[in-house]
């Protein structure tokens, strides 16, 4: 309790501009608890092979609903390419894709603008905190160190949170984009399976699949 309430008397010290630091943190910690939990949701999934493996053998149907109710975005999509495969199942995926990507990337602007914001509020804290220790020191001279060094004081704290909060939320928001990344690049593995299957399954069938 004592180490906590040196901690909130040293942060106090660092000025208003700790108040909107305050929040960025808050925030920075809610869209990274949120998509930490939506990826552990997704885990993985076995759903996309399986497609496949029903679409190969022509079992549209089956291969739809699976990746409909799958809560792998590959399926999903995969299942959009299918439900659409006459005439534009290229074009189904696509739009598929960008709908699951878009849903992956929510909230990732906001982690960035914190990454951002909470430097230049340690910025703007290191000037108001500057500006106060000149200010005294023109008032008073070096008649009162003590008041001189608070003020730099607090235009160091200011600036050590703001630079703490931006290295925390910038790994994993580097994380998270790594892996709406790799998904998307998955995406476009499977979804190029599925379009050889469809070009393939006129040949196996003598005619053309039907919805």
């Amino acid at each position: 309790m004592f180490a906590v309430r040196a901690v909130i008397a040293v942060l106090a010290r660092g000025g208003p501009v700790m108040i909107p630091l305050a929040a960025c943190s808050v925030l920075a910690l809610a869209v990274i608890l949120e998509r930490t939990l939506t990826w552990w949701r997704l885990g993985t999934s076995r759903d996309p092979e399986l497609v496949l493996a029903r679409a190969a053998k022509g079992e549209w149907t089956e291969a739809s609903e699976l990746g409909r109710v799958s809560r792998s975005p590959v399926a999903r999509v995969l299942a959009a390419g299918i439900q659409h495969r006459n005439p534009a199942p290229t074009l189904a995926m696509e739009a598929a894709a960008r709908h699951e990507l878009a849903r992956l990337r929510r909230f990732l602007p906001v982690l960035d603008t914190v990454v951002t914001l909470s430097q230049l509020l340690g910025l703007l804290g290191t000037v108001t905190g500057m500006i106060a220790a000149f200010g005294i020191m023109g008032q008073s001279g070096m008649n009162s160190p003590h008041a001189i060094t608070g003020g730099v004081a607090e235009a160091l704290i200011a600036t050590a949170v703001g630079l703490g909060i931006a290295i925390a939320a910038l790994v994993p928001l580097n994380f998270f984009n790594s892996r709406v990344d790799a998904l998307h690049e998955t995406i476009e593995h499977y979804g190029s399976e599925l379009e050889l299957l469809l070009a393939e399954a006129p040949k196996r069938s003598g005619e053309r699949p039907d919805r």
